[in-house]
């Protein structure tokens, strides 16, 4: 069953702020494989005009994501997560995100698209510091995959 084409435009409530940690940083880091020494030293951060470390650029994607968690698990939407794979992301960055920042995010569901049984939901997160001010917003396509034949008389059985 297609996606209620009148979820797009709702927005769910901002997060609780997570606090940016110097450590989070550097294990993502090292996880992508960037050595970008802005990314784990704070005199490298620094000299060129941080605060202090900054994140490497898809590092919000965790917190977008877990964020977007909460149009994913509204029952009123009936999304199969199941039958979910990432489909695109996107960021656009007002300023970097730097270790210390406590940032909170607001999701909302820009569109929803059907397509040959598929549904395509695309949510924006919108990233803020704890001043309120704009940080990064974070684009996450999400793709419902239609249920085949297979499937369908496996759920029947």
């Amino acid at each position: 069953m297609a996606l209620d084409q009148s979820f797009v435009g709702r927005t769910y409530p901002p997060t609780d702020p997570y606090e940016v940690g110097r450590e989070k940083i550097r294990e993502f880091a090292e996880a992508v494989g960037d050595t970008n020494p802005a990314y784990t030293d704070p005199h490298a951060a620094k000299a060129l005009g941080h605060a202090d470390v900054i994140a490497p650029p898809t590092f919000v994607f965790a917190i977008t994501f877990k964020a977007a968690g909460q149009v994913i698990q509204d029952p009123q939407l009936g999304l199969d997560y199941s039958r979910v794979v990432h489909g695109d992301q996107k960021f656009v960055y007002t300023r970097p995100v730097c270790a210390g920042d406590r940032l909170t995010v607001t999701s909302t569901i820009e569109k929803i698209k059907s397509m040959a049984g598929n549904d395509f939901l695309d949510i924006r997160g919108e990233v803020h510091d704890e001043a309120g001010e704009h940080v990064v917003t974070a684009w996450t396509k999400l793709v419902a995959r239609a249920v085949d034949a297979e499937d369908a008389a496996e759920g029947q059985a």
